[in-house]
């Protein structure tokens, strides 16, 4: 029984890709868009602005050698329940015709972040700040990002499906389509707990072993923690 079940959703969802290619395509790229953004916005940051930038993460990095960080039970607890607030709020959006652009906005700003931190690791670090962002934000968003774009797209095809059905033709059932896409973010769901999980327990030790030796961080974090 457990075998069927794993096979059905398997099928349901390679069904669902192959009958939503452009979507993915389109929202793959806006992602990417979000990605270049963040990226480009680092190179807009004034000196004070890069500055306290600076300093928090020269902080961090001290946080981080003497073993400081959050516990990775509490850091697993946080990221659990941050990915699981945001597969909701994606089904709940996929559920309401006006909720298409929030969640493009969502991804988006997803990309946004993930860019904007690596551009200012890599502009302030070059080739150190480039490795130290691929073992802390890399490993986890593996898993979290394509998990959050297959739940987008199941999102806004089931959006389209209910403009179709619902203000347009005014007929037809919608239930199967329903319940594959609360399937889809029920397994999206379960694989971010993966995800949080390697934010826990992999990248803090990884982090650990590759931070950056600059001669800025060197001196930041020879400095007294403020309170």
């Amino acid at each position: 029984m457990k075998r069927m079940r794993q096979n059905w959703l398997n099928q349901t969802i390679s069904v669902h890709v192959q009958n939503q290619k452009s979507l993915y395509i389109f929202v793959s790229i806006l992602f990417l868009m979000g990605v270049i953004f963040g990226a480009i916005v680092v190179n807009t940051l004034d000196p004070q602005q890069k500055s306290g930038l600076l300093q928090y993460l020269g902080y961090f990095f001290r946080q981080l050698n003497d073993n400081h960080i959050a516990e990775s039970e509490v850091v697993l607890q946080h990221a659990i329940g941050d990915y699981l607030k945001t597969i909701g709020l994606l089904w709940i959006l996929g559920l309401s015709v006006l909720g298409i652009p929030i969640i493009l906005i969502l991804l988006f700003m997803k990309g946004l972040v993930i860019g904007f931190t690596v551009g200012f690791l890599v502009n302030q670090l070059s080739w150190e700040g480039l490795w130290f962002a691929s073992v802390a934000v890399v490993p986890q968003n593996l898993l979290a990002v394509p998990a959050l774009i297959i739940v987008t797209v199941s999102g806004i095809s089931f959006s389209i499906l209910l403009v179709r059905n619902r203000l347009i033709r005014h007929r037809g059932t919608i239930y199967p389509q329903f319940i594959s896409f609360s399937l889809i973010a029920t397994a999206m769901g379960i694989l971010l707990l993966f995800a949080a999980a390697i934010e826990a327990y992999l990248s803090p030790g990884l982090m650990k072993e590759v931070i950056p030796q600059a001669d800025w961080v060197s001196t930041v974090m020879k400095l007294p923690f403020y309170q």
